[in-house]
């Protein structure tokens, strides 16, 4: 699973580094609560969730942040079996969470302002997975997404009223297409709202951008031999219909699709005889000389 051109341009000489601090809540779900520099937060929060009084198994509660989502982000468990759970603080910045299927280890650390989190897991040779750092970002109506362009990109049936070319094929759990206008329809604008959401994942995609005014932030996911994507999640008011507020989710992703019941061969990532998988995800920030957060 590979896209045409994996690179993003260099970052101009005219942007300097914005140092990032990041905090979690290992008691409730592992979440990440901040990722703030230069004045800016960048995760969209939504308060007021009863998020605190959740269990095991208990239907998703949106409470914005950054998301630990696994084995799956759709599907069953909705969004994955950690963050209904409380992780064990094993160190600074560093937890563990237990599953009856796999243990996953999580250190976040800030290095030169640069966030890295790295990540264990260990589970059953060939049990097979999808995780999603499912970060909710606090971005403007002019806000883009930048990814390479060709990426494969496969576009999921929420989509289907959006499409420029007619009627949802029957059956088909994704549209394939490529990066920027899978199926001609345009994703890279994360805004205004219009009342939509689409749900999108950008296949063979470690490294993506998102550019909003004179700030700049860079998403890569470094992982030997499992598949890399980044998912997108881009609620413009559009969801729930029962009360639709805005989202934006721009998520680095192992494997190749939303929920791993519908996963192929190579739409999932697997582990190997070693009974362990490591992964690392690092996000840094820039901004524009004399430019000033939002």
């Amino acid at each position: 699973m590979v896209s045409a051109d994996d690179r993003l341009p260099e970052t101009p000489a005219t942007e300097i580094p914005v140092p990032l601090r990041v905090g979690s809540d290992h008691r409730h779900g592992g979440r990440w609560t901040t990722l703030r520099g230069g004045g800016r937060e960048w995760l969209w929060r939504r308060p007021d969730t009863g998020r605190d009084g959740v269990r095991a198994g208990d239907p998703f509660v949106d409470a914005g942040g950054l998301e630990e989502c696994l084995p799956t982000v759709r599907g069953r468990t909705d969004h994955g079996d950690v963050w209904s759970r409380p992780w064990r603080t094993t160190g600074p910045g560093a937890a563990t969470i237990e599953c009856p299927d796999f243990t996953l280890t999580r250190r976040l650390t800030d290095r030169s302002g640069v966030v890295v989190a790295d990540y264990r897991l260990q589970a059953d040779p060939g049990y097979r997975f999808i995780w999603a750092a499912h970060a909710l970002l606090d971005v403007s109506p002019t806000a883009r997404l930048e990814a390479p362009a060709g990426t494969p990109t496969r576009l999921y049936p929420e989509a289907a009223a959006l499409l420029p070319a007619g009627p949802w094929p029957a059956g088909r759990p994704w549209l394939s297409g490529t990066w920027p206008t899978p199926a001609g329809l345009p994703l890279d604008q994360l805004g205004p709202d219009d009342g939509t959401a689409v749900g999108a994942v950008l296949l063979g995609c470690p490294t993506v951008r998102v550019n909003d005014g004179a700030d700049r932030l860079t998403l890569h996911l470094d992982c030997d031999g499992q598949p890399r994507s980044t998912a997108l999640w881009r609620n413009l008011r559009g969801w729930p219909t029962d009360g639709p507020y805005r989202s934006i989710g721009v998520e680095p992703l192992l494997g190749g699709t939303f929920d791993l019941a519908e996963a192929g061969p190579d739409d999932a990532a697997e582990v190997p005889p070693s009974g362990e998988v490591t992964w690392r995800l690092t996000i840094s920030a820039h901004r524009s000389s004399g430019g000033r957060p939002r």
